[in-house]
């Protein structure tokens, strides 16, 4: 009897068309699976269905057909421990599936078909209250001041190009104020802060070789001074260097706590500003392999 899954997906992802999610479901029916099609209409949505999947369902099978953000939002919906996640990437940048070595749709699919998994940690950001995970990455200045500005006509219509030209607006409109961070053992200032779970970023490039989702903790990449030395990163992580430098300081971390005003991003997703507190927790779910 084959069985069932719930296949999530979001519409307005980077590269959807009805014509994949058709050849999804069929690719799971031929590897034995039986999807259920639950399309989003709105950001609230993934994070609605995953809870209601895990109280109606025992041990269910969620995919996720859309980018690293929809899956954030199933993230957030998921008992701990009740299910579990799968991802089939038809996002912008699909960072996830990167980290997973995922070549192609059907490759996603024929892991889908093979059932090998892992518990994968995740991080949980607690701002004013509000809890709220995430699975890749948490960023508070300027890269969150970046993902806040994206347009999403911008992004529907030339994708990471929409990323590129919200990063020229907030250069122009520089912020000069500083975050004061702790945890590991440090106290420290700085411009602004990445927390990387996993080892890449915005897409194939490795920002953080040493984090790693299926492990708990964090590496902190704290990155001071001014535009240029977001320059000089950039620059480092595209020719593969690595993060550290004169202006940016790296290290491990299980929690951390942050003061100052500055836009936060969870996933490539705006959440919303700092203060908050960030910690890891091990062992959410079952993530396909």
């Amino acid at each position: 009897m084959a069985r069932r899954c719930f296949l999530i997906v979001n519409p307005v992802s980077g590269s959807f068309s009805r014509e994949k999610v058709d050849l999804i479901m069929s690719g799971l029916r031929q590897r034995g699976l039986d999807p259920v099609l639950l399309l989003t209409h709105g950001a609230e949505d993934p994070a609605l269905f995953a809870s209601r999947i895990c109280a109606e369902t025992p041990d269910p099978l969620i995919v996720v057909a859309g980018g690293d953000g929809t899956v954030n939002g199933v993230l957030n919906g998921l008992t701990p421990g009740a299910a579990t996640l799968g991802v089939v990437p038809l996002g912008t940048a699909n960072v996830l599936a990167r980290e997973l070595k995922i070549a192609s749709v059907d490759d996603a699919l024929d892991r889908l078909a093979r059932g090998d998994t892992r518990p994968i940690s995740v991080g949980e950001i607690d701002c004013a209250g509000e809890k709220r995970l995430f699975l890749l990455m948490a960023g508070a200045g300027f890269d969150g001041a970046v993902v806040r500005g994206v347009r999403l006509a911008e992004k529907l219509t030339i994708g990471k190009g929409a990323y590129i030209l919200s990063a020229l607006r907030v250069l122009l409109a520089w912020d000069r104020s500083e975050l004061q961070v702790a945890g590991g053992g440090r106290k420290l200032s700085c411009h602004g802060i990445i927390i990387c779970n996993a080892a890449k970023y915005g897409g194939n490039f490795v920002l953080a070789p040493e984090a790693n989702i299926f492990s708990p903790g964090f590496q902190v990449v704290c990155i001071a001074g001014g535009r240029l030395s977001y320059l000089k990163l950039a620059l480092r992580v595209l020719f593969g260097r690595g993060a550290a430098g004169r202006q940016v300081t790296v290290f491990s971390a299980t929690e951390l706590e942050l003061a100052g005003e500055k836009a936060v991003q969870l996933d490539g997703d705006y959440f919303e500003g700092a203060p908050l507190r960030v910690k890891s927790i091990p062992d959410l779910v079952r993530l396909i392999v």
